[in-house]
């Protein structure tokens, strides 16, 4: 795995309100590259916003989140330079075949995609590049999600219940995948699980 800088990520006092109603309030906590962190809560307690915020796909209410690689802050519009993410509301176009989503998102990256082959084998994919997605099963979707977002190697990975969905052997490649990243990137996983939880050194309760 290569990783381009070592990343610094400092949330302080995050805070989301959609209508008046807080979603989440004065959620803090810093990461740095070989750190990871669950975050935990009840059903609807913001967990899928948190991470929306974390990726910049999703604005704040008020707080302040900073991005650092090395001493060079990050520019907010470029957090996905950096950033990972796998989560229940990334979708992909079901027409395309496995492969040619990769190959398409690595020319809009602007990035050699010389590694597809190599994420579609980490993910146990590869046998199955040629198919049209909309034949996968919902855990093979998954797995690909991960392909997807491991495909610029991120300093950063944000995880949205990653494991939805695997059978045993996914589940597996899917842990083996964030127990490597997690010596190097920052990792950030919601849920809910004990087996997700205990893949983090670190975890936050947004409901306390």
């Amino acid at each position: 795995m290569h990783l381009p800088q070592r990343l610094t990520l400092q949330a302080a006092n995050l805070t989301k309100s959609f209508d008046r109603k807080i979603v989440l309030q004065n959620i803090s906590f810093s990461l740095s590259s070989g750190e990871s962190l669950a975050i935990t809560g009840r059903n609807g307690s913001g967990k899928s916003t948190l991470v929306k915020i974390l990726s910049n796909t999703l604005s704040l209410t008020s707080g302040e989140l900073a991005l650092h690689a090395g001493n060079i802050k990050i520019k907010t519009e470029d957090f996905h330079k950096y950033t990972g993410v796998v989560s229940p509301y990334l979708n992909f176009y079901e027409e395309y075949s496995a492969y040619e989503i990769l190959e398409l998102t690595a020319k809009i990256r602007g990035i050699d995609g010389d590694k597809i082959s190599d994420n579609l084998e980490i993910v146990g994919l590869h046998n199955r590049r040629n198919d049209p997605v909309r034949i996968f099963s919902s855990g093979m979707k998954q797995r690909l999600k991960f392909a997807f977002a491991l495909l610029h190697e991120p300093s950063m990975l944000l995880l949205d219940e990653p494991m939805s969905n695997l059978d045993e052997e996914g589940s597996n490649i899917v842990q083996e995948i964030i127990k490597d990243y997690s010596k190097k990137a920052i990792v950030i996983i919601a849920t809910n699980s004990g087996q997700e939880k205990s893949l983090c050194g670190k975890i936050i309760n947004i409901d306390d």
